[in-house]
Parts: structure tokens; sequence; C-alpha cells
């Protein structure tokens, strides 16, 4: 599914940056790459790829807070490129007391699926594990950056200042087909804090989005409060919502759901952090 075009940037200060993007790479003689084939990753493993060729391998952390479709796509993306992939069972749900979803819960989870990381890069070889957060990431919420942090992960797309705006623009011009594609996070990002996470809940919050994503939909997300599905999307699109709210409402109470509403405040990052005081997210 697609989403908006992307914001028009600068030509000369977006390559700048990614000139700048493919020296440091290249200085670092070989990578692994978390790869998830959303936006920024299939745009960093690309041009890390570009430099390095084979001394690159792409990382694929599957679960079930990671939807079969984008496991697909990821799998799809590196086979057509001739990019070495590799796949492996991160099992968060047995991270200890990620069931219980804290507020620092996506600390916990990074820091886990970093550490299995650079323990595959250290078996193949690999002198360093990058991840694509970008200079967007920089002002919500995300405990996941510390352990990005602790652990000496790079961020190549942050360390030259590249914005999801300039990805977009460059990632169309270099043909890849995720310019364009809605922005992705886990799963386990659509549960309010303290709600416990479960197998059954995640398959309903990704059955949920699988049918509104089939529908045309293209940046959304539902998000779970209980038996309550709380359904985002841009505000352009909601007027489609309530013009087939029947179908949607009989989907989703199929797949586990008792009540379906609309956030009259439309798609928006971190949502669930609106909550959070500024104690809890120190």
């Amino acid at each position: 599914m697609q989403t908006e075009r992307p914001v028009a940037v600068g030509y000369d200060v977006a390559h700048q940056k990614l000139q700048k993007l493919k020296t440091n790479l290249g200085a670092l003689g070989s990578v692994a790459v978390a790869f998830s084939g959303g936006v920024d990753s299939t745009f960093l493993l690309k041009v890390a790829h570009d430099v390095l060729g084979d001394r690159v391998l792409a990382v694929t952390a599957t679960s079930e807070t990671f939807p079969a479709r984008e496991a697909r796509e990821a799998a799809a993306f590196c086979e057509a490129q001739g990019i070495r992939h590799l796949c492996f069972e991160s099992g968060e749900l047995n991270i200890p007391g990620y069931r219980e979803n804290p507020v620092d819960r996506c600390y916990h989870c990074k820091h886990s699926l970093f550490k299995d990381m650079l323990r595959i890069a250290e078996a193949n070889n690999l002198a360093a594990v990058a991840e694509g957060s970008n200079t967007d990431d920089n002002g919500d919420y995300r405990p996941g950056l510390r352990a990005v942090s602790e652990l000496g992960i790079k961020s190549p797309l942050r360390q030259v200042g590249l914005a999801k705006s300039e990805i977009r623009a460059l990632s169309k011009e270099m043909g890849l087909p995720t310019w364009r594609k809605q922005s992705y996070a886990c799963l386990a990002s659509r549960f309010v804090y303290g709600e416990p996470i479960t197998e059954e809940k995640l398959r309903m919050v990704d059955m949920a989005e699988e049918f509104l994503l089939n529908k045309g939909f293209c940046q959304l997300r539902v998000r779970i409060h209980g038996n309550l599905a709380r359904i985002e999307v841009l505000p352009e699109e909601m007027e489609r919502v309530f013009a087939c709210r029947e179908e949607i409402t009989d989907a989703l109470k199929s797949y586990g759901f008792q009540y379906v509403s609309l956030d009259l405040q439309g798609y928006r990052t971190g949502s669930m952090n609106e909550v959070l005081s500024e104690e809890e997210k120190r």
C-alpha cells in the first residue's frame, strides 16, 4: 500500500547528505543492516549495498509483532537486489516484562534485538550493526534509541541529518519501491501502555490493519484499548471510513473486537505516547 508523495526537498542539500552517508558507510568496511523492509531501512540497505556490495548483510527479525506481509516484502526486495539476507526469530514475547507492556517496553525490546544482531554480525565477520532511524525520530518518545546508543549501534541516517521527506525523495530518485510506502512500526506500538500484549491481540490488530490496507487506505494504525479498536487514518480518508463503516465494523468484530471507533485527530506517530508525563518519558 502507498501513502502521500514526499515533501519537496532541496536537491543539493539532500544529495550532499547522501554523499556523506556513502562516505561514512564506506568507512565502516562491512555492516549488518537491521532490515524491516520499511522506507528507512530499505533506503539504508540499498545505499550500503551500493557502497559495500557483499560486505553487507540484511538482518530481519521476525516474530508475532512483525506482520508476515512485511517479512515477505523484505525478502522479495533482497532477492531482487541480490543482497545477502538473514532472518531470525527474535522472540520479543519471551523478554522478561515485555508482555506487561511498560512505558519503556521498546528499550528492552531493542536492547535484546540488537544484542542478537551484534552476535550475528560477529559470526559473519562484519564490523558493525546499523539501523535506520532518521532525524524525525528525535522529536518523539523513543526509548529504543537509548538501547541503540548503549550498544554502539550505528545510526547512519541520523548521523548525516537525513529527514523522512529527504529519504522518500531520494528513494524515489533511486527507483526504490518503498519511496511512498506507509510508515510502519511494530504491532506492539498499537497497545496502550500497561495493557498486556498477547498473541491473540497481536493477531487481531494485524488482521484489522491488513483488512484496511486491502481496502485501499494508505497510512493508518489500528490501536487496541481492551476490546475497542481505535482507527487512525489520514484526515482526507475519514469520509471513506464512514462510507464503508458497516463493512469495517463487521470485519473488525469478526477478528475479536467488540467496539470499533475512528480517531477524529487522524493518523499520527506515537499517539500512545500522548498520555505520558515528562517524568515517565525521562
